[in-house]
């Protein structure tokens, strides 16, 4: 799987999930085999081993100077990649923590290399728990408020969570985040309906034509939703190369505005 290639349906095979239910859970394997590379060579931050649904998972917990951080946010990847990536989540777990803001980057569910994108549908519920995790550590550690960021699947998985438990968080940032109708897992309007707390819809000028396709019906979906704000960045793609500075400092000044 070419993970830079996201923007393609991951439903072009649909009926594929009607023939694979042994994949419908994370792969703990490559999850361990992430987990070791990530440990042994992390600099910023502390490796956190949390649990949910009677498993341990990966996070890495960034502390910011303040000793009582009004709020905390908890990092959410895209597919198949892991809570120290490169592109996106180093930038925002670490930077973030200079405004004030310490961060808890989770491992999410994630599938082989050779898994067909239409997999990855049935695993986003199982985000829930790892959310949910996150929150109460971030809360044992003094934050007052929770935000959720999510990149790409990340964002789509922080949606469907945040559908379903809107209080739970004080705000969520969605970076990059597509719509797919054909899963509700997926359907990322109709969680934005219900999604009632402060959104920021972010994406680039140049992102995957996948979310700029979608960007009129999320905004649409949330106009209900007083507190929702879009924003397209110029000259950023997907993965905000080149872009990391203002990806941050959009980031930070919203959730400092909340």
């Amino acid at each position: 799987m070419n993970i830079r290639h996201f923007g393609r349906s991951i439903f072009m095979a649909p009926l594929l999930l009607l023939f694979m239910p042994n994949t419908w859970a994370s792969d703990f394997a490559k999850e361990q085999r992430w987990a070791d590379q990530i440990v042994d060579a992390l600099i910023d931050g502390e490796a956190e081993w949390l649990e949910a649904d009677g498993r341990k998972f990966l996070s890495i917990y960034t502390e910011a100077e303040s000793d009582t951080p009004q709020y905390g946010a908890i990092v959410l990847h895209g597919i198949g990649v892991h809570p120290n990536w490169d592109q996106v989540i180093y930038p925002l777990r670490t930077g973030l923590v200079e405004y004030g803001i310490p961060t808890l980057s989770l491992q999410l569910p994630i599938l082989p290399n050779d898994a067909e994108e239409a997999a990855y549908a049935p695993l986003i519920p199982q985000a829930g728990p790892r959310i949910a995790a996150g929150i109460r550590f971030l809360k044992q550690r003094g934050a007052q408020r929770i935000v959720l960021i999510g990149h790409s699947l990340g964002s789509t998985m922080a949606a469907r969570y945040l559908a379903e438990n809107t209080h739970q968080a004080a705000g969520f940032v969605a970076i990059g985040m597509q719509v797919r109708r054909r899963h509700p897992s997926t359907d990322a309007d109709a969680m934005l309906k219900k999604i009632s707390i402060p959104v920021l819809d972010l994406y680039g000028a140049d992102d995957l034509q996948a979310v700029l396709d979608t960007a009129a019906t999320k905004a649409d979906a949330a106009s209900a939703n007083q507190r929702y704000t879009q924003v397209r960045m110029p000259g950023a793609n997907h993965f905000f190369d080149g872009r990391n500075e203002q990806l941050l400092k959009t980031v930070a000044e919203w959730v400092e505005a909340l």
